[in-house]
């Protein structure tokens, strides 16, 4: 036996002690409960409130739906099928679907606007994604020449025309930009004229080939009306924005006061009031007996408004950049056009993704003010013919519930492509 103290005998570990496991409140869901649920006691009611609210609003859902009747020939029947159960009269949804889709556009035709909205998502992959091959800007430049062909019908020759306008506007562009900007912009203006003039009478000679059959404006509604109108003046008041954000500030009076003057008519006067000029007031300028389609019209209206909200929403992207940007480019002996395009407005609009955005989605959203002035876009199908039938008169939930849904998978998904888009452009961050 030794006589060594024991104090004295070292000990050392060969194999490391194994890591223990964290205490059960520092992890998994208590953790999480914990820290985002009952953090405080503030944060504890609220959360007992927040669970009763979800309760009672799913107590009085789930019965809803479940208990809903699909299949029913009038809101009679519906109630005679329930019979106090407390469903909802969904029967309507399956009897007036097409109404709220396509409105009153003929029946055998409803492949013509299913092609074009299918088509409408190829054209926008290679404007949203960079991934997608370049190559398809040449079909997103045609598409809405091929849109307008199926949504509306007549000859194709129409379309071709028109584009052939666009195309010699833009080689007249491209000819006369070197002198100038302006000469540029005009001259292409003028030979676009010029050109549709020219073929307006071919149109005339040449008659129908490859006609599609014809449908009137005033028949195309539902769903499709307010997808038309948000998409056509989205896409219209974004490059319009842009310019109208320039010329605000514009070193040139007369282009800066133009754009300032429009900017702020618009911005104060309702959009409701411009659908009414667009109505009533604008047919009074026109020549009599001419036919101004009301779509046309009513697409005019709303480019006007969005752009000049974008256009504040842009200038505000502009003000944000620091000086030495603008003197960089000119460091680089780069003109106006090329700064603008190459240095300043990528940046700019950057920063007004978002602002840009709640315009688009505020913009959709105000297409449904057109049931006002007697359009039946969704809404309006809903208030007019489908409400005015003794057999669905009384049906609201299931209706209105329909067209919030539609309106807010389209509004989400921007919603979520902007937040994406957002992400992308964070190299700052990478």
């Amino acid at each position: 036996m030794s006589d060594t103290p024991a104090h004295s005998v070292a000990f050392v570990r060969e194999t490391p002690i194994p890591p223990a496991d964290p205490p059960a409140t520092e992890r998994g869901v208590i953790k999480w409960v914990r820290e985002n649920l009952v953090s405080t006691p503030a944060n504890a009611v609220m959360t007992v409130l927040s669970l009763v609210a979800i309760y009672w609003f799913l107590a009085l859902l789930v019965p809803w739906l479940l208990n809903g009747v699909w299949n029913a020939g009038s809101i009679r029947e519906c109630r005679e099928i329930m019979a106090g159960s407390g469903g909802g009269c969904f029967a309507v949804l399956t009897e007036r679907w097409h109404q709220l889709i396509f409105g009153r556009y003929p029946t055998d035709q409803y492949w013509r606007p299913t092609v074009a909205f299918v088509l409408l998502f190829v054209a926008l992959a290679p404007v949203l994604f960079q991934t997608v091959p370049r190559r398809l800007l040449i079909f997103t430049g045609l598409y809405p020449f091929l849109a307008y062909w199926l949504v509306w019908g007549g000859s194709i020759l129409g379309p071709i025309f028109a584009l052939a306008g666009f195309a010699v506007g833009y080689i007249a562009y491209s000819r006369l930009v070197d002198r100038s900007f302006a000469m540029g912009f005009f001259g292409g203006v003028l030979a676009a004229i010029v050109t549709w003039w020219i073929t307006g009478f071919l149109a005339d000679a040449t008659g129908n080939v490859m006609a599609l059959e014809t449908v009137e404006s005033r028949d195309i509604g539902g769903f499709m009306l307010n997808l038309i109108l948000g998409t056509v003046c989205v896409s219209l008041s974004l490059p319009l924005g842009i310019v109208l954000a320039l010329g605000r500030q514009s070193s040139m009076p007369i282009i800066k006061w133009i754009c300032v003057v429009f900017i702020e008519f618009i911005r104060g006067v309702p959009l409701i009031t411009l659908l009414f000029v667009a109505n009533v007031v604008l047919a009074y300028f026109l020549p009599p007996g001419s036919n101004f389609d009301l779509i046309l019209r009513v697409i005019i209206m709303i480019t006007m408004f969005a752009a000049a909200y974008i256009a504040e929403v842009i200038r505000g992207g502009l003000a944000a950049l620091p000086r030495g940007q603008y003197e960089a480019a000119d460091s680089l002996g780069l003109d106006y056009a090329q700064a603008m395009r190459l240095i300043i407005l990528p940046q700019a609009l950057k920063i007004s993704i978002p602002g840009i955005v709640n315009v688009a989605v505020g913009l959709f959203k105000d297409t449904t003010l057109v049931s006002i002035i007697a359009m039946f876009d969704l809404v309006g199908m809903v208030r007019g013919p489908i409400l005015a039938s003794t057999d669905w008169n009384g049906v609201y939930w299931e209706l209105f519930g329909f067209a919030a849904f539609l309106f807010f998978v389209v509004c989400y998904g921007i919603s979520q492509y902007s937040q994406w888009l957002e992400r992308q452009l964070q190299t700052d961050r990478r």
